[in-house]
């Protein structure tokens, strides 16, 4: 991982110490996890473990170190570069995204502005989670998402942790990037938490391809209207759909003109049919191809890859 000094700088000193520590393989290493007066705990390939305060790891709860609330406030303080005011927007969303497109999530006590959250204060919990890069992990998907007229309307199915935003963000650079045997496409992304394409100051930091155009910390369904307007996109690619409002614009995509790449918390096909949601785009078979994710320790593992009708074809 290229950017591992900087993401262990974002840790109070002593928490940082323990990392440093535990040696965790970095290209495997998920999430950790900081709770005010409880163990520190990473996930690695799935698997949580938790740390002393020597970086051994066990799986013991009582034998682990126990955040203290300072080294919470020192990581805040580091994460928000000693301004947390300044990101109160994202914080009102529950997370911060930090250089590198990883996600710092927080819980603790909320302030309210009426009925919607304003910002997170006294906060008690903190969760980072690492974005990855794996090119190539696309590589036996993407023959199965091409048809006479090009690239298919294509909907990602995935459970959490199981790499739906990595496969997602290898399939926009290849298909970006192109290839002896097909041409590069111009692809509009719509990264709402700055996790595909791990923006800083609007620029990409992760690969995303030559022929790219990102609109980052954008609300997916005013993103999508905006790229279909200003930027030409023959592919738009979004993540995590899942209001209403993503439904509406994805029709608009439709008429557009533009192939469409989404993703979406479920467990199978079946399971996204059962939601209201979805029952308009399942009926309608907006979506040609549908890529399920196994259940596995190995990001972007396949589960299978369905047609339009729910006919399997891997």
């Amino acid at each position: 991982m290229r950017d591992r000094d900087e993401l262990l700088r974002i840790f109070s000193l002593h928490i940082r110490r323990i990392l440093e520590r535990a040696a965790p393989d970095f290209d495997g290493l998920q999430e950790i996890r900081l709770r005010a007066g409880r163990p520190l705990a990473i996930v690695e390939r799935g698997r949580e473990v938790f740390l002393t305060g020597d970086g051994a790891r066990t799986r013991e709860a009582g034998a682990a170190w126990r955040v203290t609330a300072q080294e919470l406030r020192e990581t805040m303080e580091f994460v928000g570069e000693y301004s947390l005011y300044a990101y109160e927007d994202e914080l009102r969303q529950g997370y911060l995204t930090i250089r590198g497109g990883h996600r710092v999530g927080v819980a603790g006590k909320t302030v309210l502005d009426g009925d919607k959250v304003k910002s997170v204060r006294y906060i008690s919990c903190v969760n980072v989670r690492l974005s990855h890069e794996v090119p190539g992990c696309a590589d036996p998907v993407l023959p199965y998402l091409w048809g006479d007229e090009g690239l298919l309307h294509t909907l990602i199915i995935s459970p959490p942790r199981c790499g739906k935003t990595t496969l997602l963000r290898d399939m926009v650079r290849q298909i970006s990037d192109g290839s002896r045997a097909r041409r590069g496409y111009t692809v509009g992304v719509v990264d709402e938490r700055s996790e595909i394409c791990g923006c800083f100051m609007g620029i990409p930091e992760n690969d995303v391809g030559v022929r790219t155009d990102v609109m980052d910390a954008c609300p997916k369904a005013e993103g999508m209207m905006m790229l279909v307007r200003s930027m030409a996109p023959e592919v738009i690619a979004v993540d995590e759909i899942g209001r209403y409002e993503d439904i509406d614009a994805i029709e608009t995509v439709l008429y557009s003109g533009c192939r469409l790449i989404a993703t979406v918390h479920g467990s199978s096909l079946s399971d996204i049919q059962a939601k209201p949601l979805f029952q308009r785009l399942a009926q309608e078979q907006v979506f040609e191809r549908y890529v399920i994710l196994g259940d596995s320790f190995r990001s972007g593992h396949i589960g299978e890859i369905l047609d339009g009708r729910g006919r399997k074809l891997c």
